[in-house]
């Protein structure tokens, strides 16, 4: 139980700080990453022991810990925070924020392409704010 939760809780701190927008928009090599990450961990969860009684315990230690975090998350805001994050103001009344947009690895070709296929927006001045959400969405506010 021990090593489930000791994965689980390495793998949520390396996407947490992979981004929001790793995880919204896959490449080849996004895929091909998470399939190795998933041998590898599921390499180091199981160890050794291949048995139906080890993977079960694991699969109910695993969703177990799923259920509490989300309980944790609903009484202390700021693991929720560390956890899910919060949404990132890119562009804040027509304006970008280039500090944001670097940090959150969003391009401007990212925002105008939401911007298009949410709203049919072709320019940056009919953008009155862009977000990027917390699951990795970009929400697109126009003018």
């Amino acid at each position: 139980m021990l090593r489930g939760v000791a994965i689980y809780i390495l793998v949520l701190i390396v996407i947490r700080i992979s981004g929001r927008r790793t995880m919204a928009q896959m490449t080849p090599f996004d895929l091909v990453l998470l399939l190795i990450i998933a041998e590898t961990t599921q390499q180091g969860l199981l160890g050794d022991d291949f048995s139906i009684t080890n993977s079960a315990i694991l699969i109910v230690t695993l969703f177990s810990l799923d259920i509490a975090l989300s309980y944790v998350k609903q009484f202390f805001p700021a693991v929720d925070k560390f956890v899910d994050g919060r949404p990132t103001l890119l562009i804040a009344n027509g304006k970008p924020d280039e500090e944001a947009l670097q940090w959150s690895r969003v391009g401007m070709d990212d925002v105008m392409s939401a911007a298009r296929a949410q709203h049919g927006l072709e320019r940056l001045e009919q953008v009155k704010h862009a977000i990027l959400e917390t699951d990795g969405n970009l929400s697109i506010i126009p003018k």
